[in-house]
């Protein structure tokens, strides 16, 4: 990875210019050691060894309703110790996405439910002494179904016969007789007027997949009581603290009766940022008083927890001949699945992390539909919806640059967003509340855009004729993006630090480290804060007894508001040491001060080492401890930005596209970690790759998954793209921990805008719809030679 040292403002500000001494460099992550030895880690390693084995036996029907259960055999099979349905939970309406409360998506998911809106969906829970035991006891429940007509085209949901959510006990969807989980629109001036002075207009559809996950570790949860009879959760999830409120809403019992504890976990991506199994197991050691175990199979993960969101979008763009882009009008249509899990927000966020990118045009619209269907439920993922909406923004920008005979680097410089200006989408489109208006304090995607045609060599490539090898051809694209640092106005963050006796210190937080390094780097934060050394800092996170507030890994939020926490508690925890050196030093506060070792006296006379106050504070004379908390809410969500740039090789006669090169450079403000910026950028990147190029989830006509395995949802490997090259620009965002900014999820955003650019420079073809498969283009080209040839 390269990188460009940024400004030193920031060092200025941290250390009378002294510069970083923890923040900026490429600490080795807290956890590495451990997980390389395959210390025992991750949840289904820490499972008690006695614990009740959990399964689910779920619908083999897209849509159906439950006329009857019979649990009777299964019941008697010895080693069985439970088995629920439906009857057997309180009807309590919840939703299972763990997002702030109140929690602005519908409502409308039951623990189980007589009726059945997927295939996958839950029908029973079994619990038993081992996995042969509870598996033949699934295959002896018998449920006789009343098999309903499922809705299987998102594009058709809206007004279908068959209304997926009949029951008049669920909250929040916008019209479920309807199949409408979800609405949202808003606009800035008059786009029709404004398009009438346009000189060029661009009127597109473009479609976008549901991608799966495919995190490494499934999703997995283990329970018991504890000694004084509270219900302790062991889980593999993105939000402990989402999670403990939610299965007590569920249960129907106290959250002070849980205690939710989030071990190492083997990826996340959005996909564990809500309830899955949780609930059954609480229920099954409630039930039993017992310890119990679910871990979810590879095809549960794909068949029965969460994809990304299917969209269709329609984009418009009007522009006068300079290329001064006056109007983008933008509807999306989203398939939320069975449930309507991050609907709202999903939806929101395709317009809120894309529209602000062309600030100055002089209308902008938007508004979308999210439907219900009989597919695997839609949620979180990485991206959230701005990798949909960026993927249609960004394929009609270079649709009208074409038009106008501009390079499409040209045209977006031109139009879009700089340091110091604002737009109107910032203050309307605030997650689903309005928020105030923010004003760009940190953004270098110029200086991305011109370090990455330097890297990529832009100029050169796209100036020239194209790159013929006998039916390959070579053709480049680019897309730039923005994301944002958590959610303004509405997530809270907290960290408590106490001193030890040796002199180093606990960190504790909230805060979900997903394997993306966050417990190093907030350990980083506070180290630099405090100005001692990292390895003086213990972190310790994600347990909802022992650790405080967060509201939990996603939104591109943890550097940001959690570090901003972890600053704030490290910086008051100085001023009490500094506070406690002056009572020993027997001078005034204002006189001393603490330099990560020593506290002492500014004119160098006293001083006393920080191993021997805590000693003191520990051990004889007006004992006491220290510890300091914080609590942050960030007023704003500064936006990390990126510029991508893609060169593919297509083979025209069988319409396989090749990614040779794939150069990205970010601006996150000040990397923190600047390695583990690079990892998360390359993470990102190929899950976005994945999604322009590979991964589809597919299901046939009744409604059944068909890529529910790996041999069959194809993500990419090593092999299946060329060089990748990461670089970072840096900035210093002055609201943010040492000027940081969030890196998680942007990069996700530039790669299917991108490649289908790179794929239209190499063969004229305008692929809208994701993946771009060898067929779609084989088609596509086979079309445009079937026109040509008619056309002469």
């Amino acid at each position: 990875m390269q990188w460009i040292p940024g400004p030193n403002e920031g060092d200025k500000e941290i250390s009378g210019g002294g510069g970083m001494k923890e923040v900026k460099k490429s600490v080795p992550k807290v956890d590495s050691i451990g997980l390389i030895l395959g210390k025992p880690a991750y949840t289904d390693d820490l499972a008690p060894k006695d614990a009740l084995i959990v399964k689910v036996s779920r619908s083999p029907h897209a849509f159906a309703r439950i006329r009857n259960i019979d649990v009777s055999k299964a019941l008697k099979i010895p080693g069985i110790e439970c088995v629920l349905t439906y009857r057997d939970f309180p009807r309590i309406p919840i939703t299972r996405a763990g997002q702030g409360f109140p929690e602005p998506s519908p409502w409308d998911k039951f623990v189980l439910d007589e009726y059945v809106r997927y295939v996958g969906d839950e029908v029973a829970v079994v619990a038993g002494k081992d996995e042969r035991i509870v598996e033949k006891a699934l295959e002896s429940i018998e449920v006789d179904y009343e098999v309903l007509e499922p809705v299987l085209d998102f594009e058709k949901a809206e007004g279908h016969p068959s209304i997926i959510h009949p029951e008049d006990d669920i909250e929040g969807p916008y019209d479920p007789k309807r199949n409408l989980a979800a609405y949202y629109e808003m606009s800035v001036g008059d786009v029709e007027e404004e398009l009438k002075k346009c000189d060029v207009v661009v009127k597109e559809r473009f479609y976008t997949q549901a991608q799966a996950h495919v995190m490494m570790e499934p999703h997995s949860v283990f329970s018991y009581l504890d000694l004084q009879g509270r219900l302790i959760i062991v889980t593999s999830t993105q939000v402990p603290f989402h999670v403990r409120r939610i299965v007590a809403r569920a249960l129907d019992i106290p959250i002070k009766k849980i205690r939710v504890i989030k071990p190492r976990i083997g990826g996340g991506f959005g996909g564990k940022q809500a309830i899955h199994g949780e609930i059954f197991t609480a229920a099954i050691t409630l039930k039993t008083g017992k310890p119990a175990k679910y871990v979810y199979t590879r095809k549960e993960v794909f068949e029965a927890t969460y994809t990304r969101h299917p969209m269709r979008i329609d984009v418009t763009l009007g522009a006068n001949k300079d290329g001064t882009l006056k109007v983008i009008d933008m509807e999306v249509l989203s398939d939320t699945g069975a449930y309507g899990e991050h609907s709202l927000t999903t939806l929101m966020v395709s317009g809120s992390k894309t529209l602000p990118l062309y600030n100055k045009v002089k209308a902008v619209r938007f508004r979308g539909k999210v439907v219900y269907t009989n597919h695997v439920p839609a949620g979180a993922f990485r991206g959230y919806g701005a990798v949909q909406g960026n993927f249609a923004l960004e394929s009609a920008m270079d649709i009208l640059a074409e038009k106008l005979g501009m390079d499409p680097v040209e045209i977006r410089k031109k139009n879009m967003i700089k340091e110091g200006e604002t737009s109107p989408i910032f203050k309307i489109m605030g997650e689903g509340r309005e928020g105030a208006e923010m004003v760009i304090k940190s953004c270098k995607l110029e200086e991305c855009i011109e370090r990455g045609k330097k890297i990529f060599k832009w100029d050169e490539k796209f100036k020239r004729k194209r790159r013929r090898n006998g039916s390959r051809v070579r053709g480049v694209g680019m897309a730039i993006a923005m994301q944002g640092s958590g959610i303004a106005k509405i997530d809270m963050a907290s960290a408590v630090i106490k001193l030890n006796d040796d002199g180093s210190f606990n960190l504790l937080v909230g805060a979900t480290d997903l394997g993306t390094g966050s417990d190093t780097i907030l350990a980083q934060i506070a180290a630099e804060a405090l100005g001692v050394s990292v390895k003086d800092i213990i972190p310790y996170s994600s347990d909802t007894d022992l650790t405080p507030f967060d509201k939990g890994a996603y939104a591109s939020s943890t550097t940001y508001v959690s570090g901003n926490a972890v600053k704030l508690a490290a910086e008051k925890m100085k001023k009490l040491i500094e506070e406690e050196g002056a009572k020993k030093l027997g001078v005034d506060v204002e006189e001393v001060v603490f330099d990560g070792k020593v506290v002492k006296t500014k004119d160098g006379k006293s001083s006393i080492t920080l191993k021997e106050l805590a000693t003191i504070l520990y051990y004889t004379e007006n004992q006491k401890q220290l510890v300091a908390s914080a609590s942050y809410v960030p007023d704003e969500a500064p936006p990390p930005y990126i510029a991508s740039f893609a060169e593919v090789e297509v083979d025209e006669e069988t319409g396989k596209v090749d990614l040779i090169e794939y150069v990205t450079v970010v601006d996150c403000g000040t990397p923190i970690n600047p390695n583990l910026v690079k990892i998360q950028v390359e993470g990102a990147t190929v899950q976005g790759i994945g999604m322009a190029l590979f991964e589809d989830v597919k299901y046939d006509k009744r409604g059944r998954l068909l890529t529910n395995n790996m041999m069959f949802y194809k993500i990419p490997s090593r092999m299946d793209f060329g060089k990748i090259t990461v670089d970072i620009v840096e900035s210093y965002e002055p609201t943010g921990p040492f000027g940081a900014k969030s890196v998680a999820e942007v990069p996700t955003d530039t790669p299917p805008a991108a490649i289908a650019n790179a794929i239209y420079n190499a063969v004229g073809v305008r692929i809208k719809e994701l993946p771009i498969t060898p067929e779609k283009v084989f088609r596509a080209l086979k079309m445009k030679s079937e026109k040509i040839s008619s056309e002469s």
